[in-house]
């Protein structure tokens, strides 16, 4: 039932990425022009979000089991640190560079579309470095 609910969630979740324009690369670095031709549609697509969202993380944080009975997991470190910081200046940076973040970039890539893949290539090379560096300092 856990996988027919998150498959469910993420279809839902690439549909919406599709219908708000967000797997395009073109529409996300249209937002990001603040000085050219800006596009203010991400804007809203986040409010639109935040607002769909806002009611049920309230709810979350209150309960201890989900919906579907299984517990309750939310992230308990609201800590801003240095790999925090170096972490978002690093997604900002590929999120301008390519127009893509990983979720529209993994409907992107399921629609074929090239700059995806090589975007997804470089994410997880990304993933496996920085696995292989919090190792290597855990040591």
């Amino acid at each position: 039932m856990r996988k027919i609910i998150a498959f469910i969630s993420g279809l839902f979740f690439g549909l919406g990425l599709i219908i708000a324009g967000m797997a395009n690369p073109a529409k996300v670095l249209g937002f990001l022009d603040l000085f050219g031709r800006w596009d203010p549609s991400l804007a809203l697509v986040m409010l639109g979000a935040i607002a769909t969202a806002f009611l049920p993380m309230q709810w979350a944080q209150r309960a201890n089991t989900s919906l579907s009975g299984e517990p309750m997991d939310l992230p308990g470190n609201r800590q801003i640190d240095r790999r925090l910081v170096i972490g978002a200046l690093i997604f900002g940076t590929g999120w301008g560079v390519a127009g893509f973040c990983p979720g529209p970039a993994l409907v992107a890539l399921g629609t074929g579309m090239p700059q995806a893949l090589l975007f997804v290539v470089a994410m997880l090379a990304g993933m496996l470095l920085f696995k292989f560096y919090d190792q290597r300092m855990a040591h």
